[in-house]
């Protein structure tokens, strides 16, 4: 989940397409700079407009912060995670996709801001209850598309051993500590071995539990007849 810088605009008469400039030039530089960086001015001259026009549509900071998350943040999720798990035939599949092709976004933007869901929520889910409450709207609803396939998959018996809503969680906090990791070293290796390891977790639960009927018997001594 990268972000993109936003193209200059001549000035016009659309009121909703100030509103989405505004929008995402916020959206650039909270990933850039964190909410608390990122200047009024500074966001008014991206987006190409007058202190009044960003006030008309958004009285404070707080209400264009808002209007990231619902707009910007939570479609990025729902583009980079909640599609492709929903679209996969399993949920192994859906998260090595997601993972898959936020490596290569990644590598073709040759810079890692993180995942912008999780800039936010460290920075401000502690301090304000709104952003609190968006912020944990789109996190339930990422685990919840998780959780939902996994089950698919344990109804189908494709695997089992695992419980939906506590393995979803763990791969939310997996990749979003991993995604962390990758900010920091600005290399997308933590994301490939977190991947990975998910992947080896999702594999041994497809193999059934205890061994197969073919080799009942090679794991225990067999009693030899008396003589």
């Amino acid at each position: 989940m990268t972000t993109r810088s936003v193209p200059a605009r001549k000035r016009t008469n659309d009121p909703e397409g100030l509103r989405q400039r505004l929008v995402e030039a916020a959206h650039v530089a909270f990933q850039l700079k964190g909410y608390h960086g990122a200047g009024i001015h500074e966001l008014k001259h991206a987006a190409g407009t007058t202190g009044g026009a960003l006030a008309h549509h958004f009285p404070t900071k707080k209400a264009l912060g808002l209007a990231v998350l619902r707009d910007r943040v939570a479609a990025a999720v729902e583009r980079a995670w909640i599609a492709p798990v929903r679209a996969a035939p399993t949920a192994a599949a859906g998260i090595a996709a997601a993972f898959a092709g936020i490596i290569a976004e990644l590598k073709r933007a040759g810079e890692v801001t993180g995942c912008p869901l999780n800039n936010l929520a460290i920075e401000l889910a502690r301090h304000d209850a709104a952003f609190r409450t968006e912020i944990e709207a789109v996190f339930l609803r990422w685990r919840r598309a998780i959780a939902e396939k996994l089950r698919q998959d344990l109804e189908a018996g494709l695997i089992a051993g695992l419980q939906p809503d506590a393995f979803a969680t763990f791969v939310v906090a997996s990749y979003s500590g991993a995604m962390t990791m990758a900010k920091v070293s600005q290399s997308t290796v933590p994301l490939e071995l977190c991947a990975a390891e998910l992947a080896k977790i999702l594999e041994d639960a497809r193999r059934p539990a205890g061994p197969p009927a073919d080799t009942a018997g090679r794991g225990s001594p067999q009693r030899r007849p008396r003589r």
